[in-house]
């Protein structure tokens, strides 16, 4: 078993910053594809992005391409979300989430992700 604690969110205003952070329990999490979701009031949990276990390769949703970044650190196991330029429409709570993936960088579903975080609230005003 392996968890995730997420922090870093907050309340900033539009065209600000800020930077998740996302730890996970176990010594290593190599060989897992990691993932943020988000999922705003009244609203599914939508994918927002994803890193290979080597973070060698990374994928965006459209709406967050050019503003996000995400990145790991697996000698601590930690993966990041770095958010700029940020926007009213991107308030939401933020989880991560891992998948199982030594090759290739996994897919966009949700519910092929086994692992999750608490989530962390990220918040942007106008």
């Amino acid at each position: 078993q392996v968890h995730f604690v997420e922090s870093g969110g907050g309340l900033v205003q539009a065209g600000g910053s800020l930077r998740l952070s996302c730890a996970a329990s176990r010594r290593t999490f190599n060989g897992y594809t990691m993932a943020w979701f988000r999922q705003a009031p009244g609203k599914e949990r939508e994918f927002v992005g994803k890193i290979n276990w080597s973070g060698s390769s990374t994928y965006y949703t459209d709406s967050v391409k050019g503003r996000f970044t995400i990145s790991r650190d697996n000698a601590k196991t930690t993966v990041y979300l770095q958010m700029n330029s940020l926007q009213p429409e991107d308030t939401a709570v933020y989880y991560c989430a891992a998948q199982s993936m030594p090759y290739g960088l996994g897919t966009d579903n949700r519910r092929d992700y086994g692992y999750w975080g608490q989530g962390t609230q990220v918040t942007v005003s106008s």
